[in-house]
């Protein structure tokens, strides 16, 4: 996936952030990382026994929050690009729909792809796997939006 020297878009373009999800800042966070793969954005991710909706099996809240937020740096980076910019916009999400196909097993890794399958000048529509053990285990279609000045969430990277 990658090297571990290697950093993430999060890492990369918004160190102090404190998401959650994906927020390198964020000690009790998930702390997804998310990296270029040509046309797609790719992570790797493994769960602890504190996701879990039931034993050795990934809670499906955490499930979509991996989903959100590695498609929200997917659209952010995706708009950067499109734009010429030298670091991503601000985006949040706008919609999302996660469809949760089957239980995610805890004992491994976990594997986020997602790519960018429409966009407009502000925004991007997203679609996402969460993959484990070789089986596609959600999927989830969304659309970030580049946060203008004044929204309460401008700054937060």
């Amino acid at each position: 996936m990658s090297d571990a020297a290697e950093p993430s878009l999060q890492e990369r373009y918004a160190p102090r952030n404190a998401c959650f999800g994906c927020g390198p800042a964020n000690a009790k966070g998930l702390r997804v990382r998310s990296f270029e793969r040509g046309d797609e954005v790719v992570a790797e991710w493994q769960a602890e026994r504190h996701h879990e909706a039931f034993e050795g099996m990934l809670s499906g809240g955490i499930t979509g929050t991996l989903l959100d937020c590695h498609s929200n740096w997917t659209a952010a980076v995706h708009l950067m690009r499109k734009a010429g910019l030298d670091a991503p916009p601000c985006t949040v999400t706008a919609d999302f729909h996660v469809k949760l196909l089957r239980p995610t097993p805890t004992g491994g890794p976990v594997r986020l792809a997602a790519r960018v399958v429409e966009s407009g000048e502000d925004r991007a529509v997203v679609e996402a796997t969460l993959t484990a053990e070789g089986k596609v285990r959600a999927t989830c279609r969304g659309t970030f939006v580049a946060v203008k000045e004044g929204h309460p969430a401008y700054h937060r990277w």
